[in-house]
């Protein structure tokens, strides 16, 4: 991307039909450090990547808790999506006292989307410049959801946005049609492996990624940095060992392939050629 005259403006329009500043702020997004997120039918898994800005510094929240049935993962300007997940709680806190039921994960979405969508059009407004990955449950199941700096909304079985997302996203597009009927720690475990192929090569720690959970019987919550360590080294020395099982098995029908394919060929041989 670059600049030109049609880029000075949200509201301007470019001859190719194009809203550059829109666009700026969808890139943005890919710009943050990777938000993963992942549903059954019973429960909603939400995974981001930590990254601080320096060694002596801590590192920006990513996931926030909405409501106890609904949180959000967030990948691109940090301070936007503090504010936007402020707004989805007092909606939550308002929807309560009014109807002293929680809000469906579908409607706050909608929400959502039409107040991202007004700054598209509004001249002395820029685009939020933050994605959103909201997962919660209602009577109707759980739900992910995908928010986009446009105004537009889809709803996920399984998505990744953030820097480095499409390693994960080729993982989740492999492995979705097992999700729906996946436990939740079957989904966890596919949440960590999914972040760990953003890291390209560097080591997965619970010090460098967030994980949380919401179920239909089950507040939303994020894990402490012991538990997702546990189950980092519990699922790493499970891949570890399905990879050499794997590994002995191919090595072993190899060989018998080549022994079956030298009988083979001994016995078609003409004996000038054996």
């Amino acid at each position: 991307m670059f600049r030109n005259q049609y880029d000075t403006d949200v509201t301007t329009w470019s001859p190719a039909g194009r809203l550059f500043q829109v666009e700026y702020a969808m890139e943005a997004v890919k710009q943050g450090s990777a938000a993963i997120g992942l549903r059954s039918k019973t429960h909603v898994v939400l995974a981001c990547v930590n990254k601080s800005n320096s060694e002596l510094s801590s590192h920006q929240k990513k996931i926030f808790k909405v409501d106890d049935h609904i949180g959000v993962a967030i990948a691109g300007l940090t301070a936007d999506g503090r504010v936007l997940s402020r707004y989805m709680r007092t909606e939550c806190i308002n929807y309560s006292f009014n109807y002293e039921s929680p809000l469906p994960v579908g409607r706050l979405v909608v929400q959502l989307a039409d107040k991202a969508q007004v700054c598209t059009q509004r001249s002395w407004k820029r685009p939020y410049g933050v994605g959103l990955l909201v997962g919660g449950t209602d009577e109707s199941g759980a739900h992910l959801y995908y928010n986009c700096p446009s105004g537009n909304y889809f709803e996920y079985q399984a998505f990744a946005i953030g820097s480095r997302s499409q390693a994960a996203k080729t993982y989740l597009e492999r492995r979705f049609e097992n999700f729906t009927n996946s436990s939740r720690d079957d989904l966890i475990k596919d949440a960590l492996i999914a972040v760990r192929e953003t890291l390209q090569g560097e080591t997965l720690k619970s010090s460098i990624c967030t994980v949380a959970v919401v179920g239909v019987d089950e507040a939303f919550h994020i894990l402490d940095q012991e538990t997702v360590q546990q189950l980092i080294n519990a699922f790493e020395i499970v891949g570890e060992t399905e990879a050499a099982v794997s590994e002995e098995g191919t090595a072993a029908e190899e060989g018998a392939a080549a022994e079956e394919g030298a009988a083979a060929a001994g016995q078609d041989a003409a004996p000038m050629d054996m």
